[in-house]
């Protein structure tokens, strides 16, 4: 994941999310579709879970893409381009994932995607959309192998040019995480459980090593299964190590329960994650015994940014009955990065997308630059996003509060 950081909204916001309405044929030149309207029609496509234990996050992704998209055609911002989207549900599923992908490369006017939350899913997407030339950008993954290659901490190679993201990676906050527990929060002995999956093995890999080399200890490990329900035999275990503090390589709908199954067994001990946890869902499935729990999540806290106050102000005036959760701006952000690649293709062509449109704006997204929701978005030689702030919240009043931002110093 994830991952990428704004305040989940815990309150439904108004009724009925608004949709983008398809407008004219398809074409087979790979750059769009005269609209009947006049003009040209560009999809942006997305790829999330729309249902499941994720969709939280995934809905809040597509409604976010689809708030980039009318803004852009409200603003004119592309002359003679009209965008819109056409979202998938990959249900957190690396099958669906690809399934997914090979029907928006078959789509000729989709011109870019944005997604997946989960860096799994990616890892079979990845080839499919270089193949065709199409550019993918997520806002969520955060495993560093997809964009800096497998031996990434030894060499970085990276494997797919038209795979990009907004969010920063796993390479940065697992350490941050570590640094934050042990300089700040003063935890010295910590209990690690992942859910055996990439971006959960992952995380939990990079923060033990750096939780390690400033002298902590990690008393315990453990993996769970993402399908299972029930923790306490981990939970007891967590209580007999003498763990000061858990760090959870996973999502929320795990995360929850094996915080509130850990407290049950007696370990009062905070569960620590990363923003694959970061959720309203995850301190409802927490309970009570979650206060004081803590997760990282990429970006500073919306309060803190004047740039998304109009994205805050214009979700809520959209009337998506979602919030917009962990990635809400980093998917806009990673739209709009989309729109403004289409938007350089397109004026460099004369004011019409060229017949190998999907190439150039792939091409035209490695010099992207703009102030984003989230702040500077731009892209660094391996697709990575040059912005590395990350934010750690505690879980307090049942809302997620945030206790400090900064960046990683390796």
């Amino acid at each position: 994941m994830r991952q990428r950081s704004l305040i989940a909204i815990t309150a439904a916001l108004a009724a009925g999310a608004l949709t983008l309405t398809a407008c004219g044929s398809r074409d087979e030149n790979g750059g769009g579709s005269d609209s009947g309207g006049g003009g040209t029609t560009v999809v942006i496509g997305v790829d999330a879970p729309l249902t499941g234990d994720l969709s939280a996050l995934g809905l809040g992704i597509k409604n976010s893409v689809d708030l980039a998209a009318k803004t852009a055609n409200k603003e004119n911002l592309v002359d003679g381009i009209k965008f819109e989207i056409q979202a998938l549900d990959d249900q957190a599923q690396p099958s669906s994932g690809q399934q997914n992908a090979t029907k928006l490369v078959a789509d000729k006017n989709v011109l870019g995607v944005v997604g997946p939350l989960n860096s799994s899913v990616a890892e079979s997407m990845q080839k499919v959309f270089d193949d065709a030339k199409l550019v993918q950008v997520s806002p969520a993954n955060t495993n560093p192998a997809l964009t800096q290659g497998a031996d990434w901490q030894k060499t970085k190679t990276r494997p797919y040019k038209s795979y990009f993201r907004t969010a920063t990676t796993d390479a940065v906050q697992g350490p941050f995480a570590a640094q934050y527990l042990y300089n700040d929060a003063k935890k010295k002995k910590v209990f690690v459980i992942d859910d055996k999956k990439t971006y959960g093995a992952g995380l939990a890999a990079t923060f033990s090593a750096e939780f390690k080399k400033l002298g902590g200890k990690v008393v315990g490990t453990e993996h769970i299964n993402p399908d299972a329900k029930d923790f306490s035999a981990v939970a007891t275990k967590v209580k007999n190590s003498g763990a000061d503090v858990v760090y959870y390589g996973g999502e929320y709908p795990q995360a929850g329960p094996l915080s509130k199954q850990i407290k049950a067994a007696g370990a009062k001990v905070p569960l620590v994650g990363g923003d694959g946890i970061y959720s309203a869902d995850f301190i409802k499935l927490a309970g009570t015994g979650g206060t004081g729990d803590l997760a990282t999540s990429v970006g500073a806290p919306v309060e803190d940014l004047p740039s998304a106050k109009e994205f805050v102000a214009n979700y809520k005036s959209a009337g998506y009955k979602e919030a917009y959760e962990a990635y809400g701006g980093y998917s806009y952000d990673s739209a709009w990065a989309i729109i403004e690649a289409v938007k350089k293709v397109v004026e460099d062509n004369d004011g019409k997308l060229p017949d190998d449109a999907r190439a150039k704006v792939t091409e035209a997204m490695q010099n992207v630059s703009f102030d984003g929701v989230t702040g500077k978005v731009s892209f660094d030689e391996y697709g990575d996003a040059t912005n590395k702030q990350l934010t750690v919240y505690a879980v307090k009043d049942g809302a997620w509060k945030p206790v400090k931002s900064g960046t990683y110093t390796g």
